[in-house]
């Protein structure tokens, strides 16, 4: 399998899309791909730029042995779009952004993350920013079963390659 770069993307890179980043590293690491896949996060706001993940979403990614404490928000860039394949939005809202912003020879690097776990019924993460703690634990479960679901997508595509 060649390296396949993922990039996570949220509105301030401190809630979904770091969580999204962390879970993915576990995943791959555990399914011994960790080589064969860069993951990165960022924003298409620059709100928080260089500060850490949200206090109760490093703290709910602690419960599942996931450590998001080493990553800094930044914003999507114009380089991002020629750097990574799978350029993946938390929402519409985001993707929309993300659209305005991208070359249009880069457009199909463009997804909804959800759309990796179709039988979820689900095809945004909700913004846990303003809502209580059990909305960070209902993210990670959305993202976890997205997650793997994208693993498994790199890992029948990308084998080959």
């Amino acid at each position: 399998m060649a390296v396949v770069r993922v990039l996570f993307v949220c509105l301030g890179n401190i809630c979904r899309s770091p969580s999204a980043q962390g879970l993915m590293e576990k995943v791959l690491e555990e399914e011994g791909l960790a080589d064969r896949v860069e993951v990165d996060s960022a924003g298409t706001h620059a709100f928080h730029v260089g500060e850490p993940p949200d206090p109760r979403a490093q703290e709910a990614a602690a419960r599942r042995g996931v450590d998001l404490s080493g990553q800094r928000a930044r914003r999507v860039t114009a380089v991002d779009f020629a750097r990574y394949d799978y350029i993946l939005a938390m929402d519409r809202e985001n993707l929309a952004a993300l659209e305005a912003a991208c070359p249009p020879e880069h457009v199909g690097k463009l997804r909804l993350l959800m759309e990796f776990a179709p039988d979820l019924g689900f095809d945004e993460v909700p913004d846990p920013y303003y809502g209580g703690p059990a909305g960070f634990d209902r993210v990670l479960d959305l993202l976890e079963a997205a997650v793997r679901g994208l693993v498994e997508h790199l890992r029948r595509l990308h084998a080959a390659a």
